[in-house]
Order: C-alpha cells, then sequence, then structure tokens
C-alpha cells in the first residue's frame, strides 16, 4: 500500500513538474513572438513608405476579400481598411505574420505575398491609410443605438475618442466608417478571449457586456462617418513626423 501511495505521488509530481515546464515554454515563446512583433512593428515604421507599391501589393494579393477600394465585406464579415491609422495597420499585419491574431488566409497570405517583410508592411499600409473613408458602411436595426451610444461614451471614448477615430498616436484603431457585422463579431471575440493581440482588460470590459449593449455599440460605431486625421510617418528614433 504504502509503494502505491509513493508511486502515485511520485506521478503526480512528475506530472505537476510537465505542466509547470509546459506553462513555462508557453510564455517564453509568447515572449518571444511579442518581442519579434514589436522588433517588426518598429522597423517598419522607420521606412520611407512607398504607397504605389503598397497599391500594387493590395491589388495583387488584398482585393480579392477586402475590395477594390477596401471598402470590405459586411455579408462576409471582412473589415473596410480604407482610410485606417497607419501605425494600427502596421501592427495588425506584425500580429499576423507573427501568429498574434487569428486568420489562417491572412497567414497564408503573409507568407505568400511576401507581406512578412517590414518594407511591404508599411507600403500596405500608407496605402490604405491614404484611401477614402467608406462612405456606407452597414449599420443595425436601430433599435439600440442610445444604449450603445451611452456605453461607447462611459467606456470607450477615453481610448478611442470622443468620435472614434482612435488615439493622437494612430495605435488605436479608428472605430468610424467601419461594417456594423465586423464590429460585432470583434467585440464577441475579444470579449470570448479569442483573440491573443488584445489589453486584457478590454477583454474583461466587453466581456461584462450583454449581448444587447455588444449589438448597440456596433450599430452606434457603425453610424458614425468622417475622415480620420492620421500622423503620416514614424523616425526609427520613435519621433513622429506629420
Amino acid at each position: 500500500m504504502r509503494d502505491q501511495t509513493l508511486s502515485s505521488l511520485r506521478n503526480w509530481v512528475g506530472r505537476a513538474g510537465l505542466i509547470v515546464g509546459l506553462g513555462v515554454v508557453f510564455a517564453i515563446s509568447a515572449m518571444a513572438s511579442t518581442a519579434r512583433v514589436d522588433e517588426l512593428i518598429k522597423t517598419a515604421m522607420s521606412l520611407d513608405a512607398n504607397p504605389k507599391r503598397g497599391a500594387k501589393l493590395y491589388y495583387d494579393q488584398c482585393q480579392g476579400c477586402h475590395g477594390v477600394r477596401a471598402e470590405g465585406d459586411a455579408s462576409d464579415v471582412v473589415p473596410s481598411l480604407a482610410g485606417q491609422r497607419q501605425l494600427y495597420l502596421v501592427k495588425q499585419l506584425a500580429d499576423f505574420v507573427e501568429l498574434e491574431r487569428e486568420s489562417p488566409e491572412m497567414h497564408r497570405k503573409a507568407a505568400v505575398a511576401g507581406l512578412d517583410a517590414p518594407q511591404a508592411i508599411i507600403n500596405v499600409a500608407a496605402y490604405l491609410n491614404a484611401q477614402p473613408v467608406l462612405q456606407q458602411p452597414q449599420s443595425g436595426d436601430g433599435s439600440l443605438i442610445e444604449l450603445g451610444e451611452g456605453v461607447f461614451r462611459e467606456q470607450c471614448a477615453s481610448c478611442h475618442g470622443d468620435d472614434a477615430r482612435g488615439d493622437e498616436d494612430g495605435s488605436v484603431p479608428s472605430l468610424r466608417n467601419q461594417h456594423y457585422s465586423y464590429l460585432l463579431q470583434q467585440m464577441r471575440k475579444i470579449g470570448a478571449g479569442h483573440r491573443a493581440d488584445i489589453d486584457p482588460d478590454l477583454v474583461r470590459f466587453l466581456e461584462s457586456l450583454d449581448a444587447e449593449e455588444l449589438a448597440g455599440v456596433a450599430d452606434y460605431l457603425s453610424r458614425l462617418h468622417g475622415p480620420v486625421p492620421d500622423r503620416r510617418h514614424m523616425r526609427s528614433d520613435g519621433t513622429v513626423v506629420y
């Protein structure tokens, strides 16, 4: 009996050690991936953007899903990218390249199309940032707009701005000029913990919202339109050129 107990204890300790070891490996891997993303962003933003080359790459590789004018497709829950903040676009492309954001199609595109190169990333981001924003995004049925506006102004405007155009440096995305279906899908995914590239506080906040609140915020945002002023370029030392 004593031998069986000792054997069980050894097995338990062994399994516990394996679990802890795997946890450490995953944590180190996640830190390394985050460091690669940060380095890719820094490198891309230090380069001189070539929107014309970005346009060619976009037409060759991206328009099939996001549309000729980068206005997305509400029926397939594909986001509009036209006029989005340049730094934010660079961050998302870097996340896709390093598998920090989930999307098998984007992972394949990044590898095949050469979007894993810093110059390609800044070129595409600059091209998309300069495009006219979507004029008529898909919206909801309008029944929850007041609820959505209240939630946004109380909880979201401090980061995304009163008009939902994002923060000053461009790392926080513009949420205006975007399709209702995409906004709602992403809020649900973030709240469910399905995006690794998101601040934990935002995950907890969106998780706390009920279905009506999420739908209301998405509908309210989908009805906000207008240009999104953006900073043009970041030098390698981190200072910004307008």
